[in-house]
């Protein structure tokens, strides 16, 4: 009877070991507010991006890149000129999203820093030539 009982103890054990396995190697959780991305280490960027839930991965071959999709802020700080040649600090707040059916074009040809290299050179651009319409006062 004990042994009988050990024994389904031992099964119970080993489907358990074997599911957390399965789980924490071949399962990865996109959260709300965010989308995925799988390189693949034979194909390359996979062009499918994943919303919210479980997803089945292939460990040690894929690798789950993750973008935030929420609108998120920036402040971009730029010291420029005004029509009447007086120098102003202005800062410019930025809210942003990536758009989800570009994010493998992103990832691809920006990098997952998209925010940090490109939105500084876009928003100090557009800041000066607005500000350069208007006097200082």
């Amino acid at each position: 009877m004990v042994e009988l009982m050990l024994d389904r103890m031992l099964k119970l054990g080993g489907g358990m070991f074997v599911a957390g396995l399965f789980a924490t190697n071949f399962v990865f959780v996109v959260d709300g507010g965010e989308r995925a991305l799988i390189m693949d280490a034979m194909r390359g960027l996979q062009p499918h991006v994943y919303g919210e839930g479980m997803h089945i991965k292939i460990p040690f071959l894929q690798r789950i890149n993750r973008f935030e999709i929420r609108t998120r802020p920036t402040l971009v700080p730029s010291s420029t000129g005004t029509k009447d040649m007086q120098t102003v600090d202005i800062a410019l707040r930025i809210l942003f999203r990536p758009l989800e059916a570009k994010l493998p074009e992103i990832l691809n040809n920006i990098g997952p820093d998209y925010d940090k290299r490109i939105l500084p050179s876009i928003s100090n651009e557009v800041l000066k030539s607005i500000v350069a319409q208007y006097n200082a006062e």
